[in-house]
């Protein structure tokens, strides 16, 4: 059969054959095939192995572990959920929920708002990469080695912790520090205990009679570096001078309530004059030990008070029970506002800058420019940096394990921390272990799902 057109005639061949169409011969996969035309068995060989991984690796442990937790220590017992009370009814362990909850607030909402801040401010001077790079270098540390530095940065004492020299160093420039600790007269000296603290002479003073006042008990490495040698007083019609001295000669020899040559004077020891209780006059030692009162103090006993010899003001007590775990907060924002500041940076970067400009023509401010465009455009990453590291810090372990000392590592004690020692300690339980474990999984569960939600949300836009 034929048809004719205009332009001549065409041979059409008939309908039974004539090629199927594309979409017809490709509607249906072959047998063996799938949607991708991939042999099921080779995809099947090539995902076997990831598969076995990760029931080996993950799947096998949470199963084990959610088993093992419904079981008392020795493993053959049935304890029900009583592992599970345990965690809300024992002391040491509501103490690491209470910290886990504190760490998940602040560290990372602190190091994302860190981060953000160093983001913004450094995307406007000049030398603000080298200034990322030192930001971000702390994250090539390891855990275990950011512990070690913290560790003796937070050292009580001042000659070695770099947070008490500089608190020390802030403290003793607005307030005096005791000079001599520890400085004590002998009991051939004419001085004796005064209570509190303090020391006063055996007899009462009087003008134009110098006076001595030795001690002993200060480490010639202690003295002021100013002190001179010390100076015997000159009597002075109408007053009552002295000499207090270190009556200690560096290398043996000297005599007791002599001033040798070899003697230093303690320099801003002070002295005062008491009668009936209350004091009349005071004075303080010159670097070569002498010191002079006026007239008032004639008949009175001297009294060297106990500010000398108070112990010196020493810091504070970072890794003491009560801010040892902000001082290892404090570490962990160090570590991570680095990387919080290089994701905000990049989301940054992707901002268009004609919004800003039109914000800043339109008479907005920067801080009205920051906080009604900059921060809600940059609210995707924010909210990944914020997630990123709550998941980081509910399983925190390294930092506390090594900054937080024996006395006070109950005080800093995390859920990773407790699973360790629960599980591996010296009276381990591995049934609180497991449920712990358990605990620590259905925490981080919730954060995950958000995470996985947003992340569909932004992929459907």
């Amino acid at each position: 059969m034929t048809t004719a057109t205009a332009g001549g005639a065409d041979e059409v061949p008939p309908a039974d054959k004539r090629p199927p169409e594309r979409s017809e011969r490709t509607a249906q996969p072959r047998p063996g095939r799938s949607v991708t035309g991939t042999r099921t068995m080779v995809a099947t060989a090539f995902l076997l192995p990831a598969l076995v991984l990760l029931g080996a690796l993950v799947l096998y442990p949470i199963g084990y572990s959610v088993y093992r937790s419904f079981f008392d220590q020795s493993g053959t017992g049935f304890a029900g959920v009583d592992n599970y009370k345990a965690l809300f009814t024992d002391d040491t362990i509501r103490t690491a929920v209470k910290n886990n909850a504190i760490w998940v607030v602040f560290a990372p909402t602190i190091s994302t708002a860190l981060g953000l801040i160093f983001a913004v401010l450094t995307e406007r001077i000049r030398w603000g990469t080298a200034f990322k790079l030192i930001v971000f270098m702390p994250m090539a540390i390891s855990m275990l080695a950011a512990g070690i530095i913290f560790r003796l940065v937070y050292d009580q004492a001042p000659e070695r912790g770099v947070a008490n020299a500089v608190w020390v160093g802030v403290h003793d420039t607005f307030a005096e520090s005791a000079g001599y600790p520890k400085a004590h007269p002998l009991p051939v000296h004419p001085l004796k205990a005064g209570g509190g603290g303090s020391f006063v002479t055996k007899v009462p003073v009087r003008a134009g009679e110098p006076v001595r006042l030795p001690l002993v008990g200060v480490a010639p490495a202690k003295m002021p570096t100013d002190a001179k040698p010390a100076k015997a007083a000159t009597a002075q019609s109408g007053k009552v001078a002295g000499t207090a001295w270190l009556d200690f000669t560096k290398g043996g020899g000297g005599k007791p309530n002599v001033i040798d040559t070899k003697e230093l004077g303690l320099k801003g020891l002070e002295v005062e004059a008491v009668r009936n209780g209350k004091v009349v006059a005071s004075a303080k030692a010159a670097a070569d030990g002498t010191f002079a009162l006026p007239a008032s103090a004639d008949g009175a006993l001297l009294r060297l008070p106990a500010s000398n010899f108070k112990e010196p003001y020493n810091g504070v007590d970072w890794l003491g029970p009560t801010l040892v775990t902000p001082g290892i907060i404090g570490s962990y924002v160090w570590m991570w506002a680095g990387f919080a500041m290089v994701l905000i940076a990049a989301g940054l970067a992707g901002l268009p800058r004609e919004l800003l400009e039109a914000a800043r023509v339109d008479g907005a401010n920067e801080w009205q420019v920051f906080r009604r465009i900059t921060v809600p455009m940059l609210a995707p990453v924010l909210a990944v940096v914020l997630v990123t590291l709550m998941i980081n810090v509910l399983k925190i372990f390294d930092l506390v394990f090594i900054i937080a000392p024996g006395s006070s590592q109950d005080d800093a004690n995390v859920l990773a921390l407790q699973l360790y020692r629960s599980s591996f300690g010296t009276d381990a339980d591995l049934g609180i272990g497991s449920a712990i474990a358990v605990l620590l999984l259905l925490l981080v569960i919730p954060v995950m799902i958000f995470n996985i939600r947003r992340m569909r949300r932004e992929g459907r836009r």
